[in-house]
């Protein structure tokens, strides 16, 4: 079983607080429109674009039909190279795995760049359970650290976050009032960092992608704690999800032109550090033990069904930023983890439909996130299909497939459209005052006049 954290019972109830936030709708307004405005300004840079998320899509797929012997490549090429892989199939075996590495060696402070599996997987938790200290030293999910939070974006994990609350995050750490001005929060945030960078036991890293054919470990950043973690640490542990390996270099250069237009807007993200084995004889960076955890976590079982191709996700975060819902909602009503529509799709799959019924309906289905998606999964398309999952599953309320069945039933033939609809003239002003469903969604919207005849009624 996943160890990751079930979303909250209701999608709607956990938005409706986000709704009311004002600074945080500015924020996420501002962010939002600013990655969104970039990744288009970036693909217009390109001489063709769709063929590149063509070559991208194709990679992606390629690689999960024969993610098998990829995996086998990989590893005896990170093991040739001096490194150590372990694999783990669930969020447990992952976490054991990792605390068991930090006792060996002794380790107090354990510092951390960005990582999504590792909040899948609930690391922190886990290793601080085993009185380890960890911290995060990406500037986004140390402000979070701090607040006591996780990650609302899957790149931009502080999105939320106002500069006014930033400066009362770190100013309460430094002991006097910070003002809300970028340059004197990054300052604050090096002093705090600095001693964590230096006398760290044990760094731990997520990896964007693996090479197959070198045993490669990628990392793309914009800060200097993925390049830092990687260079300093004694030990070096890179948390893997077993889809995020490519074959080539060659293909490598594909999905990073992809992911970082995608993400940030940018040709290339500003650190794209490729670690292929500890440090050897003669070089002065890197570290004396690499190890990689190989995570599973359900991802095989969706190789083998119409999800699959959830598989080929690169974790850019385009689909957020062009999502009406969570441009809306935020990233906590999803859950701690991944959010939007990715992680509408993403969530149920790995807890299971039952624990996450609301997310599948997170959605407008205004198919924005397909488009923007750089490998081209049909997001909308598998939100719709999980839905008919929770009928089919009997998931969804009584009430609600009773309701779609009347619907189907009544429009089946000519006479039950013209007295439904009829009905619904007569019914629909009063929506909004009635109770079930009508209620909730003519609260939201304004109901357009109807006319008083219909126009399959009119003569000429």
């Amino acid at each position: 079983m996943s160890q990751l954290r079930q979303p909250r019972p209701r999608f709607r109830a956990s938005a409706a607080a986000s709704l009311e936030n004002r600074h945080m709708q500015s924020a996420l307004d501002a962010a939002t429109a600013r990655l969104y405005e970039a990744r288009l300004a970036a693909w217009g840079l390109l001489p063709d674009i769709e063929s590149l998320r063509d070559r991208g899509r194709e990679i992606r797929q390629a690689t999960i039909a024969e993610l098998d012997r990829y995996l086998d490549q990989f590893t005896r090429a990170f093991e040739d190279r001096g490194g150590h892989v372990h694999f783990a199939e669930t969020a447990a075996d992952a976490t054991a795995e990792i605390a068991g590495i930090c006792r060996r060696r002794g380790a107090r402070l354990v510092a951390k760049s960005k990582s999504m599996a590792s909040e899948e997987i609930r690391l922190n938790e886990a290793l601080e359970s085993e009185g380890l200290r960890v911290v995060e030293t990406d500037l986004g999910e140390y402000i979070l650290q701090l607040a006591g939070e996780h990650p609302a974006h899957i790149v931009a994990p502080a999105i939320e976050k106002t500069a006014e609350e930033v400066a009362a995050l770190l100013g309460a750490v430094e002991g006097h009032e910070l003002q809300p001005e970028l340059e004197e929060l990054t300052a604050a945030a090096r002093r705090q960092l600095r001693e964590v960078f230096t006398t760290a036991d044990v760094w731990i890293t997520g990896a964007n992608f693996a090479v197959a054919e070198t045993g490669s470990i990628v990392l793309v950043t914009n800060e200097g704690n993925g390049r830092l973690v990687s260079a300093l640490p004694r030990v070096h542990i890179a948390i893997l999800g077993v889809e995020r390996l490519v074959p080539t270099t060659i293909d490598l250069a594909v999905l990073l032109q992809l992911l970082a237009r995608s993400a940030t807007g940018q040709r290339l993200t500003t650190y794209t550090t490729v670690v292929t084995g500890p440090r050897r004889a003669g070089e002065q960076d890197g570290p004396d033990e690499l190890h990689v955890i190989v995570l599973d976590n359900g991802r095989s079982r969706l190789r083998e069904g119409r999800y699959r191709e959830m598989l080929n996700c690169i974790r850019c975060g385009a689909c957020l930023n062009v999502c009406p819902v969570y441009r809306k909602s935020g990233g906590d009503a999803y859950g701690p983890v991944y959010s939007g529509p990715m992680g509408a799709v993403l969530v149920p799959l790995l807890v299971g439909l039952e624990r996450a019924p609301s997310l599948p309906h997170a959605s407008s289905l205004c198919g924005a996130c397909t488009a923007a998606c750089p490998v081209k999964i049909p997001l909308h398309e598998l939100l719709l299909e999980l839905r008919r999952e929770l009928v089919a599953d009997r998931v969804a309320p009584l009430t609600e497939r009773l309701g779609f069945r009347l619907w189907a039933l009544l429009w089946s033939t000519q006479l039950g459209y013209r007295v439904s609809t009829a009905v619904a003239r007569v019914a629909a002003p009063l929506a909004r005052w009635l109770p079930g469903p009508g209620r909730a969604w003519s609260s939201q919207r304004a109901l357009p006049s109807l006319a008083r005849r219909r126009f399959r009624d009119r003569r000429p």
